[in-house]
């Protein structure tokens, strides 16, 4: 089966996840991180990419993004793929790829899932165990969110904005949604999206972004289609 064109859409929010090459590491230290920040900001910036949450674990980067057109999107992680990985090489004295094939994303209904995906993302350090708490991580944006740091890098949502009226009010409710723990059965519904590029979101959405593009949102339903006609057996031989 021919491998589906990447779904990316102007003006909708894009989870976002790019792997080490057989899962080694991409960052070996703090200055990796930071060359690798610097880089996402400055594309982001040239691009009006908006950066909406990150994490860098040691061996995968996880965005979300909102980018103004469908090319942007693949435009920002080449920029920033080609930019970090000749200074990686350069800094380690290696050579070759860094990175897994494409990047994988999926598209998300604002509405139902890019919270969700944000908590995913930054509550990623803590399922991996590397830390107690979310906010523990350093490197992603949770600091960001509850108050503790200003990270320049990020264009807060308007679905963040909606969690309170002042910035102490929204603070302490991304703190309470980060400490719960997200469910089993949403986070692994957006690990199969992201990783096959399905989007993600009520069947309303769906149907209303159709005619956005001609490539399948989700995957189609195995099985024959309601109503269709049962196939008559042949009769053995």
């Amino acid at each position: 089966m021919a491998r589906l064109p990447r779904l990316a859409l102007a003006g909708m929010p894009h989870h976002v996840l790019q792997r080490g090459h057989h899962h080694q590491p991409v960052f070996v230290d703090d200055d990796d991180r930071r060359a690798y920040l610097q880089a996402l900001q400055e594309a982001a910036a040239n691009l009006r990419v908006a950066v909406h949450a990150y994490v860098l674990l040691d061996d995968q980067v996880q965005l979300l993004l909102t980018p103004p057109s469908a090319q942007a999107l693949s435009r920002l992680m080449q920029a920033v793929g080609r930019r970090y990985v000749s200074a990686y090489n350069r800094r380690h004295q290696r050579a070759g790829t860094l990175w897994d094939g494409r990047f994988r994303a999926a598209v998300l209904d604002e509405q139902s899932h890019l919270l969700a995906c944000a908590r995913a993302i930054e509550q990623s350090p803590q399922v991996a165990g590397r830390v107690g708490r979310a906010i523990d991580w350093p490197w992603s944006s949770a600091a960001h969110h509850v108050g503790s740091r200003r990270d320049p890098l990020l264009t807060v949502h308007r679905r963040y904005w909606a969690l309170g009226n002042t910035p102490f009010e929204r603070e302490l409710a991304w703190q309470r949604l980060l400490d719960e723990p997200l469910p089993a059965a949403s986070r692994q519904q957006i690990v199969h999206a992201v990783n096959q590029g399905w989007a993600i979101g009520s069947g309303a959405f769906l149907a209303s972004m159709a005619h956005s593009t001609a490539r399948p949102l989700a995957p189609r339903p195995r099985g024959r289609p309601p109503g269709a006609p049962k196939r008559d057996k042949l009769p053995a031989a």
